[in-house]
């Protein structure tokens, strides 16, 4: 009844938004957000809302989640770079949707937790890492799609050399001390087009892996 339910407010407040992509909304569909939150908040799982998590980091509310899903157009035989594993949850969506998704968590627990989760729901075309994310995944190519969940102050060049013609990459940029947008980045030959979405809720990048966590 939950997941019904709150999928379907969900639903009636992105097409509000002109959101109706019906491979990313089944897809979201498919992956029930009791899944990605603690028992004691599942009254929340599909609020517009962030949601705390483990580690002190938070997993989007269900529309931001969802917005930022539909403009990374993920569709077919891509391979997606993730970075920011967090709960899971937009990998697991994305999984859906690709062929490949590589995630990069700095937090150990997030990557154990999440793994578990995506274990439960059948989904095993996501290769998990416990890394550092600040420089992307040199050395695994390039990428269709990539998706950052971590702010930077500027643009990073090397996210950019690991995107491939028509490829797209979101990132939040911190546009002031207290402010920070989302950014896609599309990549035709060796052009590139910037456009600023919406502000988000995320935090300045850290770098290197968690020592204790």
């Amino acid at each position: 009844m939950l997941e019904r339910e709150g999928f379907a407010a969900t639903v009636l407040r992105l097409r509000g938004e002109g959101i109706s992509d019906i491979n990313l909304l089944t897809a979201v569909e498919q992956t029930p957000r009791s899944k990605f939150v603690a028992h004691h908040l599942l009254d929340q799982a599909y609020s517009s809302g962030t949601i705390p998590i483990e580690c002190g980091s938070f997993m989007e509310g269900i529309d931001l989640a969802v917005r930022l899903l539909d403009r990374l157009k993920v569709t077919g035989a891509q391979r997606v770079l993730e970075v920011g594993t967090g709960s899971g949850f937009m990998t697991a969506v994305m999984a859906r949707l690709a062929e490949r998704v590589i995630s990069v968590e700095r937090y150990k627990t997030l990557v154990t937790d999440a793994q578990a989760r995506l274990d439960q729901l059948g989904i095993r075309n996501v290769i998990l890492r416990h890394g550092d994310g600040m420089n992307g995944q040199p050395g695994e190519g390039t990428f269709d799609r990539i998706l950052v969940t971590a702010a930077f102050s500027s643009m990073p060049k090397i996210f950019t050399e690991q995107l491939v013609h028509n490829g797209i990459l979101l990132a939040p940029i911190m546009v002031s001390a207290d402010r920070c947008v989302m950014m896609r980045l599309t990549r035709t030959g060796s052009r590139f087009e910037r456009e600023d979405l919406f502000e988000v809720p995320y935090q300045p990048i850290i770098p290197h892996v968690a020592v204790y966590l």
